[in-house]
């Protein structure tokens, strides 16, 4: 079964909020991650706004989400050779498009294949960018692996959703 990409991007969005449950629970690495950022339960209460931050969160894991789409489907290579194709509207390309994405719209299109690029999405982009700041506001290694390991986590989980169950049409355009 597969979804419109918005709908799979929303879905997907929905694993930053599940895996962050588990993974900075006290029975896993909450503990460690308190410590590492020098917190106890008692201060992470005060002025917690639980509506605002799961809600933002929820938004911001779309945004990732969305944005991982395109990492994940190749086939949305696709549309940037398309754009051009329609505007002049030369029909022997758009046949070839029609062929192309007829014969290979579907290839690597799995939840394994999924995982892996968004696997390298969290090694490649999150890994560093949880580094970087993680220097920065003098944190040790622990807080690095623990926030790393959560993002390379949920964006091989969401990487995995979004190639797996979206939607994407290319023939939808040469109709």
């Amino acid at each position: 079964m597969q979804f419109n990409i918005l709908i799979t991007s929303l879905i997907a969005a929905l694993i930053p909020l599940i895996v962050g449950f588990l993974w900075y629970n006290q029975k896993t690495f909450g503990n460690a991650w308190m410590r590492a950022i020098g917190a106890d339960e008692n201060k992470l209460k005060e002025n917690f706004n639980a509506p605002l931050v799961f809600g933002l969160t929820y938004i911001f894991s779309f945004f990732i989400a969305f944005a991982l789409a395109p990492i994940v489907i190749h086939q949305f290579g696709f549309f940037g050779m398309l754009q051009r194709v329609l505007m002049i509207n030369d029909t022997s390309a758009i046949t070839f498009f029609k062929e192309g994405f007829a014969t290979y719209g579907n290839e690597f299109r799995t939840f394994k294949h999924g995982m892996l690029h968004g696997s390298m999405v969290g090694v490649f982009i999150a890994l560093p960018i949880i580094g970087v700041n993680a220097l920065f506001e003098r944190r040790g290694l622990k807080y690095i692996a623990i926030n790393a390991g959560y993002w390379i986590l949920c964006l091989c989980l969401m990487g995995g959703i979004i190639c797996q169950f979206a939607k994407i049409d290319v023939l939808f355009f040469l109709k």
